[in-house]
């Protein structure tokens, strides 16, 4: 995803199997089965592609000093939603154990592909496990345990997040502390017309070497909070061979955010609007939480 997009005319493509656009979307019932695995391609689809990802978010850096730092403050850390190791292996390569847990195989495939290519002492440094993050039991407690960048959005309905924060109690040190950033909501961005698309540069797509024109379009479902996305890729001159990969975010506002989080026995220590702990406010685009749990 790229905010530095331009507005299109709407598109006329081949969506093959995939029905989750936005055309699909306004013609399914509001609670049907559909939409049920409209969520679960929206929470796993973009992670399908370990190469793609990789490209897509390889100049993303902030946040990766920032989680470092943490780690090595810590010593052992969980992260949630560890991918294909962006923030882990630095982390790990720092000095840092750290155990990752991702629901999705091919992220974790390639990670232990990038894995096996480092030094023994950094690969000793690191434990993977693949599985849901509302039900994974790890039998260990961590002095930190992270969700970075947006994981925490995959969490869909309120039983989602009571399920994922029991976890993350669970794997808590005594005085140990929980940290995750998301999105923050920001209400011009979501009544975009879903039938328009919006340009994004072109580029060469890795696992094809195709020049692709990108194009999103945002639906956005306010009785739920989620924001549907549709990444449309169509390779130049093969249009016929184009796709779609959709993604779901929900919509946390702050102060759900915080009762939310208080509700399950957690309170905020510090609300960040960046990865330079700048405090949140009105404008951020971004928040980042670091929270304890209450005894």
């Amino acid at each position: 995803m790229d905010r530095s997009r331009r507005e299109a005319r709407p598109l006329s493509i081949a969506r093959g199997a995939v029905s989750t656009t936005a055309v699909n979307r306004a013609k399914a019932p509001a609670r049907s089965a559909y939409r049920d695995k409209e969520l679960e391609a929206g929470s796993l689809a973009h992670y399908d592609d370990a190469a793609y990802y990789t490209k897509t978010y390889r100049k993303r850096k902030d946040d990766v000093g920032f989680y470092v730092g943490l780690a090595e403050r810590h010593g052992r850390m969980l992260e949630y939603g560890v991918g294909n190791g962006r923030l882990a292996l630095p982390a790990a390569h720092a000095g840092a154990q750290v155990t990752g847990v991702d629901h999705s195989r091919p992220m974790l495939d390639d990670f232990k592909k990038r894995l096996a290519a480092l030094p023994k002492l950094v690969r000793s440094r690191v434990t993977l496990r693949r599985g849901d993050m509302r039900s994974v039991r790890l039998g260990q407690r961590f002095p930190l345990v992270t969700c970075p960048f947006n994981a925490f959005l995959h969490l869909y309905e309120r039983r989602d997040v009571e399920r994922f924060l029991a976890r993350v109690r669970e794997h808590l040190a005594p005085k140990g502390v929980f940290v995750f950033d998301i999105s923050n909501p920001n209400a011009h961005e979501l009544v975009r017309d879903p039938n328009r698309a919006y340009f994004c540069p072109r580029f060469r797509y890795p696992r094809t070497g195709d020049i692709v024109r990108y194009t999103e379009r945002f639906d956005y479902d306010q009785a739920r909070q989620i924001l549907f996305v549709t990444m449309e890729f169509l390779p130049q001159g093969k249009e016929h061979e184009s796709w779609v990969t959709p993604l779901a975010h929900r919509q946390f506002y702050p102060q759900e955010l915080e009762a939310l989080l208080h509700y399950n026995g957690f309170s905020i220590d510090e609300a960040w609007g960046d990865y330079k702990r700048t405090k949140f406010d009105r404008y951020s685009e971004i928040i980042v939480i670091s929270a304890h749990a209450r005894a």
